[in-house]
């Protein structure tokens, strides 16, 4: 039972790693299920065992890229003596600075970003909205943090605080990735997050 565990499993990620390949070549909206078939060495029936559908495949890979509030919100942040705002920039630096240098992550997010979300993948902006959704939630649990700890600027609410930031991080990726790469993401990307947090700091308040 294990090992045809394992083996579903292992099938399971050749078709995912195949689909990511297939999609970028092709494109979501080209591409057929034969081909991701064909390029991951299954049958049809086999991708059918694991996945719904061509859309079903197409949240794997998004669920694969998520953006940095997903990794900051887990522990630290709860720690009384850390600077909130310090730790989300840092941990939304080092998530430049790994996009910067995976291959994987270049080219799924460039795939959501050239994808036509028309006929079989239109359900997918449902579910593509309710991911954001979350993750906007906590970013702005983040920021209410610090708000309550008296760093935040009162310029700035949880909720707008959050979505510039997410709006940075996705500007300068898709700015990134699909005009020729003009510019160094993860040193120019932490210039940006710097300016953009001195603004969201509160004038009085220590860098900790």
């Amino acid at each position: 039972m294990r090992r045809t565990k394992a083996k579903a499993e292992e099938t399971r990620n050749r078709i995912l790693t195949a689909a990511e390949y297939v999609f970028y070549e092709k494109g979501v909206s080209n591409a057929t299920l034969e081909h991701v078939a064909s390029a991951a060495g299954v049958t049809r029936g086999a991708i059918y065992w694991h996945f719904q559908n061509k859309a079903d495949i197409f949240l794997e890979l998004y669920k694969a890229v998520p953006l940095p509030d997903e990794e900051l919100l887990r522990g630290e942040i709860e720690n009384a003596g850390i600077d909130i705002l310090a730790h989300i920039e840092a941990v939304a630096g080092d998530w430049l600075d790994v996009m910067a240098e995976d291959e994987q992550r270049q080219r799924i997010l460039t795939i959501l970003l050239r994808c036509d979300y028309t006929s079989d993948l239109a359900p997918v902006l449902g579910r593509q909205q309710e991911i954001d959704d979350e993750h906007t939630r906590f970013l702005e649990d983040a920021f209410s943090r610090a708000a309550a700890r008296g760093t935040l600027s009162s310029a700035w609410t949880p909720s707008s605080a959050a979505r510039a930031l997410r709006w940075m991080i996705k500007g300068l990726c898709s700015e990134w990735l699909l005009f020729g790469r003009r510019f160094d993401l993860a040193e120019d990307g932490r210039q940006g997050l710097s300016r953009l947090f001195g603004c969201f700091r509160r004038g009085d308040a220590p860098v900790t």
